[in-house]
């Protein structure tokens, strides 16, 4: 390919290499013969479905040409609307986004497109492609003029999300950037939205954050919850759905409020919260996603009101509290990180309880899918304290070995998702018993340090 050609004369080149004629041609990319002959002339605009099937018909891959198509194509006083939906869908499929942003840049100066560039976003979002929606969220955010306007608090909440990832940093840049735009989202889009920035600001261990907008949602769930009976009272059918029950983000605005008392080590604030999200008895309805996240809140509570008994101190519940979890998967994780957090704060002996969820703490050093409200990123910053706990509880023991691997394990993780303030406490905690590392943990932590190290340069 050379400069000095254009798609058409490629295709024309390309005829005369395999000797063949406009019909050839077009049987071979399932095409009409006058449409391609009108193409071939110049007398019709290729369009980006027959670019693709005369592309496969010269045996090149799909996309080879879309560079170029934009520049033939593309590039109008008045842009075709038309041709450039489905160029970009096309170009997300194949994730030429370095197209994405050479279409939308041709339209940056056209107004008149920002409804049309926002739906389009709102599609490829929907169909998992978030780095090219995020291409054209960005645009749309620039472009929009009203600063309280809806679509752009959309596009900074879809930002948000495509913006979330590994990096512990990024998360919290990100969460502050979008947090100013939550109030202008629609009212139960605002709940959806409270929600993920709790459950980021809770995977970073920002509790005032957490507790400001755990606040937020209860109150605005609340509000939710009363329109909608009012509603439903006067049968009204037309009001968007939430993904979850209102009471159920009400509910889960105390969970997160329990949380945030357990890390100020406020334990009975904390179960004052349990018993308020575990007591859902005023919810009427009778439907079965209701009385499965009633079922849900309940049990939680039943687990979390053991969990802040044990960590004020009261030791006798912990048989029960085993009981409880051993049938309940995903609490194990939480549990355990409780349970050993409280043996280092009451030097209590816990070794035939790890005995006996070996195998469990072995597989949270892999990746773990969990349902309902947990995210990815709560259980990946879940088992580093974990980590951090039980290397705390071996290394107090003088179990070095057992201490350092999930120390390790813990400054490995923190690594990896940039969290700056585990990295710190696995340092210090490395430095108290550096005398005690094998040749082995040196090496290792010195290789993960030098990671560090890169990362600040």
């Amino acid at each position: 390919m050379y400069n000095t050609t254009t798609i058409l004369t490629e295709i024309t080149k390309h005829m005369k290499d395999k000797d063949l004629i406009l019909s050839d041609l077009a049987r071979e990319a399932e095409m009409n013969p006058g449409t391609m002959s009108s193409i071939i002339n110049g007398n019709r605009t290729l369009s980006v479905d027959q670019l693709d099937r005369i592309t496969k018909a010269m045996g090149h891959p799909v996309g080879y040409y879309y560079e170029r198509y934009v520049s033939e194509y593309l590039t109008e006083a008045n842009p075709n609307w038309r041709r450039m939906s489905p160029f970009i869908h096309n170009c997300a499929k194949l994730n030429k986004l370095d197209c994405i942003h050479d279409v939308v840049n041709l339209l940056m100066d056209k107004l008149g497109y920002s409804e049309s560039l926002f739906e389009l976003a709102e599609e490829l979002f929907h169909e998992k492609k978030y780095q090219a929606a995020a291409i054209l969220y960005e645009n749309v955010a620039v472009s929009e003029k009203k600063q309280y306007s809806e679509r752009l608090a959309m596009c900074q909440y879809r930002l948000f999300h495509t913006r979330q990832g590994d990096n512990q940093e990024k998360n919290y840049e990100a969460a502050v950037q979008f947090e100013i735009y939550v109030d202008r989202l629609d009212e139960i889009d605002q709940l959806e939205a409270l929600k993920d920035l709790a459950n980021t600001y809770r995977s970073l261990r920002k509790w005032d954050k957490v507790e400001l907008f755990a606040k937020a949602l209860g109150d605005k769930a609340k509000i939710q919850y009363k329109l909608e009976q009012q509603r439903n009272h006067m049968k009204k059918e037309n009001s968007k759905k939430p993904s979850f029950p209102l009471f159920a983000y009400w509910a889960f605005s105390h969970l997160l409020r329990a949380e945030v008392c357990e890390a100020h080590k406020d334990y009975q604030k904390a179960l004052q919260h349990t018993y308020t999200y575990g007591d859902l008895s005023w919810v009427k309805d009778s439907d079965e996603t209701t009385l499965k996240w009633k079922r849900q809140y309940e049990e939680w509570a039943v687990g979390n009101t053991y969990l802040n008994k044990i960590l004020a101190g009261e030791i006798s519940v912990l048989s029960d509290y085993l009981l409880y979890i051993s049938s309940r998967k995903d609490e194990i994780l939480p549990a355990l990180d409780i349970i050993v957090d409280s043996a280092n704060r009451y030097h209590f002996d816990v070794d035939v309880i790890l005995k006996q969820f070996e195998g469990e703490i072995l597989s949270f050093l892999e990746q773990q899918k969990i349902e309902s409200f947990y995210t990815k990123r709560f259980i990946t910053e879940r088992f580093m304290h974990f980590s951090k706990e039980l290397s705390i509880y071996y290394l107090t023991k003088k179990r070095y070995s057992d201490g350092f691997k999930f120390l390790i394990s813990c400054l490995e993780k923190s690594t990896l998702i940039n969290n700056k303030s585990y990295i710190i406490k696995c340092m210090k905690l490395y430095e108290s018993y550096r005398e005690y590392a094998s040749s082995d943990v040196k090496t290792a932590y010195r290789k993960l340090i030098n990671e560090v190290d890169k990362d600040e340069a």
